[in-house]
């Protein structure tokens, strides 16, 4: 008896710089707001003084500081020890309170982007896939190839029966005698028959009889 295939697991991750330039900046940017979130958190929950200096690679500088960057900065160089003033100490609380309360609202404010990133990501998939399931209501010029195979064999099927549908309907027409009603002339007598059909009417006719398919005919378009 052979023994049974060992998984490998979840494999971990190699940490490197992306090659990709693209992706690289799409990264950078939220790793970046998750930094700084996580810094604002770290602030209001703890009263921490942090600073965070970070460059992209585009050589952009982008800061957070609480109280603010140059006071942390300062603070750790020892350029500007803590004051000891009442005075000074009251506006330093003021002024933290006032940080506090911004800090606050810019968690908020990341939550509530998050949920909205997350919305769209859930109604971009559900567009997706219903656009997987009705392909054939699609513009002809946004299908793909298999689609345009498959709307070729629908519009091909349809036209095999044209011409039946056709003399049917001419045969109908021929053996349904004319209408008269009394009062009225002869020639206004008549009952016309209507228009045959235009060409975006069998238009939409196709695309019924394409949806009008079994499952089992339309190819995996996922």
């Amino acid at each position: 008896m052979s023994s049974a295939k060992k998984s490998r697991g979840r494999q971990k991750v190699e940490m490197k710089k992306m090659s990709n330039e693209s992706n690289l900046q799409v990264t950078f940017s939220k790793r970046r707001s998750g930094l700084f979130k996580k810094a604002s958190e770290l602030c209001t929950l703890c009263g921490a003084d942090v600073a965070l200096i970070v460059f992209s690679p585009g050589e952009k500088v982008f800061s957070f500081g609480h109280p603010n960057v140059d006071a942390v900065i300062d603070r750790y160089l020892a350029r500007a020890p803590p004051p000891n003033s009442g005075t000074m100490q009251f506006l330093e609380a003021h002024r933290m309170a006032n940080l506090s309360g911004l800090n606050a609202q810019l968690t908020e404010m990341n939550n509530q982007l998050d949920e909205e990133r997350k919305r769209h990501e859930e109604l971009a998939r559900l567009k997706k896939g219903a656009q997987a399931q009705m392909w054939w209501a699609l513009p002809i010029e946004e299908m793909s190839r298999a689609q345009l195979e498959q709307y070729k064999v629908a519009l091909e099927e349809l036209k095999k029966h044209v011409p039946r549908l056709a003399d049917g309907a001419m045969l109908q027409s021929a053996m349904k005698p004319p209408q008269f009603y009394p009062g009225a002339s002869s020639s206004s007598n008549i009952v016309h028959q209507p228009h045959p059909p235009s060409p975006q009417a069998l238009l939409v006719s196709c695309r019924w009889h394409v949806s009008t398919y079994p499952a089992s005919d339309i190819p995996d378009m996922s």
